[in-house]
């Protein structure tokens, strides 16, 4: 077939290397001027950790052309057009991601938004020159912007309308302790505190940036950053007359209301669900691979969402629903940066907030992930210690099954490492290369360390 698939970031990309081995003839169109990248590592470009050619992804197979917008999708005749070609199709797959959100307020057009790595390359270029920085929106993406200009000395202030940080993720007692934390990183937290108009002046050296706020204060800065969220990208499937909702609506098959075309990652809507995670876009990848491939038998069921931030200073993970069951555990200790919440019901851990030092965190992961029993001693299960005082007794690779995931963004799973391992991949690079472990988020590199070092030591 001739597949064309719009959009070449982590979810088009992930696509078209998934179909290397095929005989396919698959293009790939981006509107972006680079080769795809890893967007959840733009923190760390931020942060001066990464170069802009560090975070770049490896897509084998396919034809990709970078800096080619799509114009329209004809999907009578199944043409894609840009501007100076038309590409025919036998089947169409948009990945077309989301976009910066940007609220309607006075002056805000002119800030900085933190979505795309040329967002990036501004931000950092405008950081260069500046002492301060104010950050509007206390979510996922407005915490990683925070966090990368503090590291490069910047003092920030995060501005929040909502009463407590990431509140789709945290209740409010992880968030104080988060707040917190980010006050000892030179991170200063407004909650409660909405916009109501902004001035950019970039032609200025010192404060060229204000935003006032509903209680009437103003706060300055050197420059101001949009981190609202985002809102995907549907324009094209609307102009092509699909069914479009928040997202582009898909069923388990990935399929649109055009049984010729098909949608994944943030602009795809899957339920009452949209995209924003790179673990379900890289799931939906891998399924729709499969069918294009032939396998009937593949359908996309979508992963229970776990959400990690960790930059210097902060380690957060979040998981599930924080609703009330049959158990809840809690611990804070707001002076060492730690919170842990556990929720249970049914002897299973259906949601848990894990901040700071949790020597517990990968054994939660674990279980919530597997969906098994909770072990009798929840202390330990908590706290990462048992009533001694001693650590508390996690899994060895040698006990863990070879079902449990260990690389969350790429699914990947103690098996699989094992297997790769015995095919050949004597090293941890190898098993990298082998399986794709760690190349999302890169939080489990520890994990799958130490499964090598198992490996070898066996």
């Amino acid at each position: 077939m001739r597949i064309v698939v719009v959009g070449y970031g982590m979810a088009g990309a992930r696509l078209a290397d998934e179909l290397s081995l095929s005989e396919h003839e698959v293009t790939v169109l981006g509107a972006e001027p680079h080769p795809a990248y890893n967007r959840i590592l733009l923190s760390s470009v931020l942060a001066g950790k990464y170069q802009s050619g560090d975070v770049a992804l490896l897509t084998r197979g396919a034809k990709a052309r970078t800096g080619v917008a799509v114009t329209n999708i004809d999907p009578v005749l199944r043409t894609v057009s840009t501007v100076d070609e038309v590409f025919p199709y036998d089947h169409l797959v948009l990945a077309t991601g989301s976009q910066a959100l940007v609220p309607p307020l006075p002056g805000l057009d002119a800030a900085f938004t933190f979505r795309t790595l040329d967002d990036c390359s501004r931000i950092v270029s405008a950081a260069s020159g500046a002492a301060s920085a104010i950050v509007l929106g206390g979510g996922l993406l407005g915490l990683e912007a925070a966090r990368g200009l503090a590291l490069r000395g910047l003092r920030v202030e995060v501005v929040h309308a909502v009463g407590h940080l990431m509140e789709r993720q945290l209740d409010p007692g992880a968030s104080r302790v988060l707040e917190r934390t980010l006050d000892g990183l030179g991170i200063t937290v407004h909650l409660s505190a909405a916009a109501v108009s902004a001035s950019v002046r970039p032609e200025s050296v010192e404060d060229a940036a204000s935003l006032t706020l509903s209680d009437g204060r103003v706060l300055t800065a050197d420059l101001l950053v949009v981190a609202c969220g985002v809102r995907p990208e549907t324009t094209l499937a609307r102009e092509a007359g699909l069914t479009v909702d928040r997202g582009i609506v898909v069923d388990d098959r990935l399929r649109t209301s055009d049984p010729h075309i098909s949608a994944i990652g943030d602009c795809a809507q899957f339920g009452a669900t949209v995209g924003g995670l790179v673990a379900p876009a890289w799931e939906q990848a891998r399924v729709l691979a499969r069918r294009l491939d032939g396998d009937d038998a593949a359908v996309y069921l979508a992963p229970e969402p776990i959400t990690r931030l960790k930059a210097d200073g902060i380690d957060l993970a979040a998981m599930g629903s924080l609703d009330s069951a049959d158990e809840e555990l809690s611990f804070t200790d707001p002076a060492r940066g730690t919170y842990a919440r556990l929720v249970i019901r049914d002897g299973k851990l259906t949601g848990a907030v894990l901040l700071g030092d949790n020597p517990s965190v990968g054994q939660v992961i674990q279980l919530f992930d597997r969906r098994a029993a909770v072990p009798s001693d929840r202390r330990a299960l908590l706290l990462g210690r048992a009533f001694g005082g001693e650590p508390a007794k996690v899994d060895s690779p040698a006990l863990m099954p070879d079902a449990a995931t260990v690389c969350q963004c790429n699914t990947v799973t103690k098996g699989q490492l094992v297997r790769c391992w015995r095919d050949g991949a004597r090293s941890l690079d190898g098993v990298i290369a082998g399986t794709r472990a760690t190349t999302g988020c890169g939080s489990c590199k520890d994990a799958v360390s130490g499964i090598v070092d198992w490996l070898v030591a066996a």
